[in-house]
């Protein structure tokens, strides 16, 4: 595929498609979903949750570079400005590279600022595995400690906590209907056997929902703003089994309200199948301990 080649599609967002996400990841943060709450945070109004911008991404994969069928390994986010109800966004990917077939693609979703110039909403990289290709098992990254404060707003360096549920189809279609991402691993066994799974495929942004769950109404709370995430792909996860997401405190910095935590799902057995690290801004937590 052509290094330089980019496409782009344009949607808009409405309250309900928050109130929808929410559902469907659990992540009733009232940053997304409640109007009044979200008038008094920073955002001014509510926002659309990171792993539904990562939604969109995904179907600008699956249906524009590299199309049907791509398997991405890893996704970066950062989420600079937050996506307002009915703000049109245009989603861009740009091929930047080419390794063993494995496509370096750069990911942004912009929407119009005060005077109409494009201002970032999301800004990323993927790697990903495109039809034709074999995929790699790409290895597990242990974030590095980093100095910073033992405890502030309640939160203490070491927390963790967990949740476990189990997807059904049902969630795939309506992951699928609500973000438009038709890529035929999430939505037919058959076509995800002949890529080599044992069946179809959880979407990245389901897994990552669940993180955006436990940040946003657990640890550190309800009120979080989700600033930057990493997500790699060890492993499949299937519809019917057990997954688990686990995040835990790894840096907590006072001065800029800011927290650092790994995040991790893991299968039965102790198969992971998304690592990365999240950071979050915890000024608006509605309870700040």
């Amino acid at each position: 595929m052509t290094i330089g080649l980019s496409a782009s599609y344009k949607r808009v967002l409405i309250q309900e498609d928050f109130d929808r996400f929410a559902r469907l990841s659990r992540d009733d943060n009232p940053i997304h979903v409640d109007p009044a709450f979200a008038a008094t945070s920073h955002f001014g109004a509510t926002v659309a949750h990171g792993m539904m911008l990562y939604g969109c991404i995904a179907k600008a994969l699956g249906e524009l570079i590299p199309g049907p069928g791509a398997v991405q390994l890893e996704q970066t986010l950062m989420f600079p400005n937050g996506t307002h109800t009915m703000e049109p966004i245009t989603v861009s990917l740009s091929v930047e590279g080419e390794a063993d077939g494995i496509l370096d693609i750069a990911t942004l979703v912009t929407k119009p600022g005060p005077d109409g110039a494009p201002v970032p909403s999301a800004i990323g990289r993927t790697r990903v595995v495109p039809l034709d290709v074999p995929v790699p098992s790409p290895d597990l990254a242990s974030p590095s400690a980093e100095p910073g404060d033992r405890a502030f707003y309640g939160l203490t360096l070491g927390d963790s906590v967990h949740d476990t549920r189990t997807f059904t189809e049902a969630d795939l279609a309506e992951y699928g209907d609500l973000t438009g991402d038709r890529n035929p691993l999430f939505r037919d066994d058959a076509y995800a056997r002949c890529r080599g799974f044992e069946g179809r495929v959880i979407p990245g942004p389901l897994l990552g929902g669940m993180f955006s769950d436990l940040l946003g109404t657990r640890l550190p709370g309800r009120g979080t703003g989700w600033m930057k995430q990493s997500l790699r792909y060890p492993a499949p996860a299937y519809p019917g089994e057990p997954l688990t997401a686990t995040v835990t405190i790894t840096r907590l910095r006072a001065e800029k309200e800011l927290v650092n935590l790994s995040t991790r799902v893991t299968a039965p057995g102790g198969r992971v199948v998304c690592d990365g690290e999240a950071l979050v801004l915890v000024r608006n937590l509605e309870n700040k301990g």
